[in-house]
């Protein structure tokens, strides 16, 4: 199974994403089975790292986002990966303008596919750290769900 997460810059919510997916593959055993990446609809910052206000929060919590580092999002990502997952609906929006007819990924927003209060990651960039914990604490929670549904699929 191939996942992509995706943001507008690559650096805040969709790497967070991924690491903590990441993490949550490799204690279930399951990290050999899944491919996992991220990226964002623009290019701003590509080939750099997660924002530091991103690791750091990550740090705190024991994930390691040190080996990230941003890209944009391809048209081969829609034929490369099965289900990608966009963190608000303008991403999605994008996504969906850049899906090719050919295109075999599932689209659809993080949250919303997962049922949690809210449907969209918010963008933690201009706000203060509060943010980036608040990011990490709705992607923990909906990776946890995305873990039950890739066991069922596997």
């Amino acid at each position: 199974m191939r996942i992509l997460f995706v943001c507008l810059g690559n650096i805040c919510r969709s790497p967070t994403a991924e690491g903590v997916l990441r993490a949550k593959l490799e204690q279930a055993g399951l990290a050999a089975r899944v491919q996992v990446d991220s990226a964002g609809t623009s290019d701003w910052h590509v080939g750099k790292p997660a924002d530091s206000r991103t690791r750091q929060a990550a740090q705190r919590r024991g994930y390691d986002f040190s080996s990230l580092r941003s890209r944009q999002v391809q048209v081969t990502d829609f034929t490369e990966f099965d289900l990608i997952l966009a963190m608000d609906q303008h991403n999605l929006a994008d996504l969906q303008q850049l899906q090719p007819a050919h295109g075999k990924a599932e689209l659809d927003l993080f949250l919303r596919r997962y049922q949690l209060a809210v449907d969209e990651v918010p963008d933690p960039y201009y706000g203060g750290e509060y943010g980036f914990e608040q990011v990490l604490d709705l992607i923990e929670q909906a990776s946890e769900r995305l873990l039950s549904e890739i066991k069922e699929r596997l």
